[in-house]
């Protein structure tokens, strides 16, 4: 079954390019130009994966309010920003969002499908089915890499895919730090250092929704992260 890749952009000539590239590739292409068609879309079916850009006609951050709509109907589809704002503060609102991925304009094609494939790929584990040697446990954590599902102390963690492959790559290896660099290559995306830095306080945040003394993933300054390891209990 192809997978749905739903492209909501107001540049036409850019839209289509796009469709094209992506059709080319085998996926399903649908197009929008502003918000209301794609939600009217959305609403009846949702795409297995979504590129949205942040200025849509008449709205200028229209992309910002699709994605918060999209986040809140499923959390866990891939969604990427495509756009020419590429400042630190667009970045971070996008991700704060719950996007997965924020991507500029000047992004070369074959890189676009090449995030899309990586995306799509994380998403095929869910359908594996469930085994211990897919559960990862640490006190009141349990990852489940089968389902990309976290749990803290038995609640569900409402992770994007990216946050909990981050999550994954922490809670592997408990007081190993791990800089920027090598959370982004375990956690298969690229971007800049100061969007890692925005993941993790959007995932504390979201531990701390269910435990507000979470303090698992301590940052070290000037090497990157690490996830605490209880301090043994002395008889």
């Amino acid at each position: 079954m192809s997978r749905r890749i739903a492209i909501v952009e107001d540049e036409a000539a850019l839209r289509e390019n796009y469709a094209d590239v992506l059709r080319k590739q085998g996926y399903e292409v649908q197009t929008f130009a502003n918000r209301k068609d794609a939600m009217s879309a959305f609403d009846i079916r949702l795409p297995n994966l979504a590129i949205i850009d942040i200025g849509l006609e008449n709205e200028i951050d229209g992309g910002f309010t699709l994605c918060q709509s999209l986040r809140s109907m499923s959390d866990t589809l891939p969604i990427i920003f495509l756009t020419a704002r590429d400042n630190d503060f667009d970045t971070v609102s996008g991700l704060r969002m719950g996007a997965d991925d924020y991507l500029t304009k000047d992004i070369s094609l074959p890189h676009l499908t090449a995030r899309i494939a990586a995306l799509f790929r994380r998403l095929d584990v869910i359908d594996q089915p469930p085994s211990p040697e897919n559960l990862i446990e640490r006190d009141k954590l349990t990852l489940d890499i089968g389902r990309l599902t976290v749990q803290w102390d038995g609640h569900a963690i409402p992770l994007t895919v990216t946050e909990f492959w981050m999550v994954h790559a922490l809670a592997k290896f408990p007081g190993h730090v791990k800089s920027r660099q090598v959370l982004m290559q375990e956690s298969k995306i690229f971007v800049d250092g100061s969007t890692i830095t925005s993941h993790v306080k959007r995932i504390r945040k979201k531990f701390m929704q269910v435990e507000k003394e979470f303090d698992c993933i301590e940052t070290v300054y000037g090497m990157g992260y690490r996830w605490n390891v209880e301090p043994a209990i002395s008889n």
